[in-house]
């Protein structure tokens, strides 16, 4: 039987694509999941505009993507949390955490899942990371993780400044 394909099946065949495939599979499997439908005429040029209109849609989707990864490329962020006197972090950094600065330092929204970590980040120092936007546009930011400054040294540095004043 020959069908058009809506979406994309893992292994078989790709949106718009026309298939032979067996009867049993595009009936009980394809057809009723709208995964693809008959071939005739009228599938056809639906299949065809809507096609074009996905096309259309990357596309921009595309070029916005192309212009966040220009913004991020090169970018650097500084996260300050709290570690150990041996730079060992008290907790993570995940790619939420690194999502949710950039949004602060940059003002650059980015979705956690497209960043990719191999593992949270466990110790303070500098990290590239790269953030996935889509299978070909792939731009890295470096990271550095820095302690945070202790209440006492902070007091420390006040009682100095106000003591030369």
């Amino acid at each position: 039987m020959k069908v058009v394909f809506l979406e994309d099946v893992p292994d078989v065949a790709d949106a718009g694509e026309i298939k032979e495939v067996a009867d049993g599979y595009a009936r009980n499997f394809l057809i009723p999941k709208k995964l693809a439908v008959l071939a005739d005429a009228r599938a056809m040029h639906l299949v065809e505009a809507q096609l074009k209109k996905k096309a259309r849609l990357q596309a921009e989707i595309e070029a916005e993507m192309r212009e966040l990864a220009q913004q991020l490329e090169g970018k650097e962020i500084v996260l300050k949390t709290r570690a150990g006197a041996k730079g060992r972090l008290y907790g993570s950094i995940t790619n939420a955490d690194i999502a949710e600065e950039l949004e602060k330092s940059a003002g650059v929204v980015v979705d956690k899942r497209k960043i990719e970590l191999d593992e949270p980040i466990h110790e303070v120092g500098s990290y590239e990371i790269t953030i996935r936007l889509t299978k070909d546009i792939i731009p890295k930011i470096k990271l550095s993780v820095v302690p945070e400054e202790k209440k006492k040294e902070k007091a420390e540095e006040k009682k100095e400044e106000e003591g030369t004043s």
